[in-house]
């Protein structure tokens, strides 16, 4: 009597588990080696600057001169020199770096606010509230950012909040639009139509399911904002409408230093080097994120 085979084939390939937007976008991003040394480098900046009231005072250390060392080049005890008020640079690149990427995230932190919300509003309801609020952006964005930052400070007494606020102003409209745009695709999707369907206001349909919709891919460019905020505060401390003396800021030391950057390099050096090192970490994390985010670089 013939015997049957009750062998069973190999079972094919178990089917990988699907990983979420974030966890792919993660993956991605490791294997990004650009990012990974921009992630190391901003991260080794970060660390550095917001440790340094560990061991640095602010009376002492970064704004009391001592005009017996004025302008002495890198040496022992001052491993980056001083500047012509005989301050030590190093203690007040670090404390002036705290100060500008604070600056800096905080007027992305307000631009957001603002632009997501007019960018959305403008997006998901269109018509005439569309076109009063792109006319209204427009006449922003027909002034030079850099300009448009200028003529409010220069309008505001220059501290820190109104610096903030401007640079927030000045960022405005480039954020509303990136908002808009993603709205604007999203709100027709088919999974807006079905929660519209059962009844879900305005309100809900824009904040618990759009805009989180729509940030993920923006996020680089948030990350991109703050790098072009950073060289916009040092521009403002620069002519003198920034952060004001003596607290330190990179490009407030850049413009103090400028008298002396042919006899005494280092005053001017170090300050520009920081900020182009953490510039340059920005853009390549932002440049990462926009790639791990994108769904067309999915394998």
């Amino acid at each position: 009597m013939a015997q049957i085979d009750l062998t069973l084939a190999p079972a094919g390939k178990k089917k990988s588990k699907k990983r979420s937007l974030w966890a792919d976008a993660w993956l991605r991003l490791r294997k990004n080696k650009s990012a990974v040394a921009g992630m190391i480098m901003l991260a080794t900046i970060l660390i550095v600057i917001y440790s340094s009231p560990l061991y640095l005072d602010y009376d002492n250390d970064v704004i009391k001169p001592d005009l017996t060392q004025t302008l002495q080049f890198p040496a022992e005890g001052k491993l980056l020199g001083t500047d012509e008020l005989g301050r030590d640079v190093l203690a007040r690149i670090l404390w002036g770096g705290r100060i500008s990427i604070g600056i800096g995230v905080l007027a992305m932190m307000l631009s957001s606010i603002i632009g997501c919300t007019l960018g959305a509003i403008s997006g998901y309801y269109g018509g005439k509230t569309d076109g009063i609020i792109m006319r209204s952006l427009d006449v922003f964005m027909a002034i030079p950012s850099l300009l448009l930052m200028i003529t409010l400070v220069s309008i505001m007494k220059p501290t820190i909040t109104n610096l903030i606020i401007a640079l927030a102003i000045g960022s405005v409209p480039s954020v509303s639009r990136m908002v808009r745009a993603q709205v604007l695709y999203i709100k027709g999707q088919e999974f807006v139509e079905a929660i519209r369907a059962q009844g879900a206001s305005d309100f809900r349909i824009i904040v618990m399911h759009i805009l989180p919709n729509a940030i993920s891919p923006l996020i680089s460019q948030f990350v991109m904002e703050i790098a072009g905020l950073i060289l916009a505060i040092s521009g403002l401390s620069f002519i003198g409408l920034g952060v004001q003396p003596p607290d330190p800021e990179w490009g407030a030391m850049l413009s103090s230093g400028r008298e002396h950057i042919r006899d005494v390099w280092h005053v001017t050096a170090f300050p520009g080097i920081a900020l182009v090192l953490t510039v340059v970490a920005l853009t390549l994390v932002g440049d990462g994120l926009r790639d791990a985010l994108d769904p067309r670089m999915k394998r």
